[in-house]
């Protein structure tokens, strides 16, 4: 057959076919060559592979897979679940099941202690009830400053969870978003409208006293007072009664 009579299809097959029975012979030669090369021609053909090899792993460039960063929507629900599983119930001692609470709080791990809204009716022995049903006899520790406290027994068994960070009102920014559980278990959304010397005002509806207010991390911005919608009693309260508290237990442990 005359090469000339061929296709253009049949010249690309053809060239394919003789690069590839060249490169095949190429190898066999080259092996070939090297079983009967001296040992430091191998070895130096081994060094010039081995770096080839090195030098284009370098270059390649290596791409993180990095995740990808928590939507808005889903910094919300975390921190709305975060807060629903702090949220107490507070009965008196002598409460049945069917007995209405008498006020909301929120459970702080870290401090084994329980802060709500000073409210009228609050008794001092009182049974906490957590979100798994297990109810707790606590009793006030400190209080002021529209600010109460239960504390446990040291024997008490209290559930394990995340403690959430107390947030200083001089660290809130304007604007920042607020999130609420009001007492009848809504959620509720806002901001920090302003932070004054009283306390904070926020855009969120009245949630109910005792009931408390976090930032999209969860953490604890305020404590409702259920007087004046969207007011809530700063942090920097209830740090300072912790702190009373226990300097105070501390004191009375040194005295016996």
């Amino acid at each position: 057959m005359n090469i000339e009579e061929l296709s253009k299809s049949q010249l690309i097959l053809l060239t394919i076919l003789v690069n590839f029975v060249t490169s095949i012979a190429t190898g066999i030669l080259t092996v070939s060559l090297l079983d009967h090369a001296p040992a430091f021609v191998t070895q130096t053909v081994n060094r010039v592979v081995e770096h080839t090899i090195e030098t284009v792993a370098a270059a390649a460039p290596i791409t993180a897979v990095q995740a990808p960063a928590p939507s808005n929507q889903d910094l919300v629900t975390a921190a709305i679940g975060a807060d629903a599983g702090r949220v107490v119930a507070i009965y008196a001692t002598d409460a049945s099941t069917s007995t209405p609470a008498l006020s909301v709080g929120t459970y702080l791990p870290k401090a084994r202690a329980i802060v709500t809204a000073a409210q009228e009716g609050l008794p001092k022995e009182a049974l906490v009830e957590f979100t798994d049903g297990h109810r707790i006899p606590a009793s006030i520790a400190h209080e002021g400053k529209g600010i109460v406290i239960y504390g446990f027994a040291d024997s008490a068994t209290l559930p394990k969870m995340a403690s959430p960070a107390l947030v200083a009102a001089g660290d809130l920014k304007l604007g920042e978003t607020t999130l609420a559980l009001g007492a009848d278990g809504s959620a509720s959304t806002g901001i920090v409208a302003r932070v004054g010397e009283k306390g904070i005002y926020t855009t969120l509806p009245d949630i109910g006293a005792g009931s408390a207010a976090v930032d999209l991390s969860g953490n604890l911005i305020g404590i409702s007072t259920g007087i004046t919608p969207g007011f809530l009693i700063a942090t920097d309260a209830i740090k300072e009664l912790l702190l009373a508290t226990s300097t105070s237990a501390t004191s009375t442990a040194a005295v016996k």
